[in-house]
């Protein structure tokens, strides 16, 4: 099994499981005991400092917490982006992919604040046991993109599934303008 870590999956059309409708999800683990990712397009109306405090400084636009899946909401997750000038491993930050990955919430925030270029907070989860998906790659129901450094950090996160759809050209392209309802269409 080549690991998806690091990677997007994005929900086709057919997906209708409310948990996924038109989402993009971000895998920060794949491994043969299953995978882990957060729903990038998701955002509350809850600010980051609120729950969190200090780390709320640090969270991007917008600075609220996202839905990050249906497992476990009580938890949180924290995606991170390192700042390029970082060389060295950073204390708490734990990388997926490049200068992407997640940070120690119960770390102190101003250790971290000249390190970090941007945080996100996911309240849960999204999991999947071993094997799980795979089939659900295999059967249509997600879309395997590789993810840019920018995607969890976007500014419009409900744009986001249109736009990674968008920007893989050709027929893909053209699903970025699927309806949510074909029965209205």
């Amino acid at each position: 099994m080549e690991s998806m870590t690091g990677q997007l999956l994005v929900a086709t059309p057919t997906l209708k499981d409310p948990n996924f409708d038109r989402t993009v999800v971000l895998l920060v683990a794949h491994e043969t005991g299953g995978a882990l990712g957060v729903v990038l397009n998701r955002a509350t109306e809850v600010p980051v400092s609120d729950v969190l405090g200090g780390w709320g400084e640090l969270a991007g636009d917008p600075a609220v917490l996202f839905e990050g899946g249906p497992v476990q909401p009580e938890s949180a997750i924290c995606l991170a982006r390192t700042r390029p000038e970082v060389k060295k491993r950073v204390s708490g930050f734990h990388q997926v992919a490049g200068a992407l990955g997640t940070v120690d919430l119960s770390a102190d925030p101003d250790r971290l604040r000249d390190s970090i270029a941007g945080i996100r907070v996911f309240a849960g989860y999204s999991g999947w046991s071993p094997g799980q998906l795979e089939e659900e790659v295999a059967s249509g129901s997600w879309f395997v993109f590789d993810a840019l450094p920018g995607d969890p950090f976007v500014h419009r996160p409900d744009d986001l599934w249109a736009m990674v759809l968008r920007r893989q050209g050709d027929i893909l392209a053209a699903v970025a303008h699927f309806p949510p309802d074909v029965s209205l269409n």
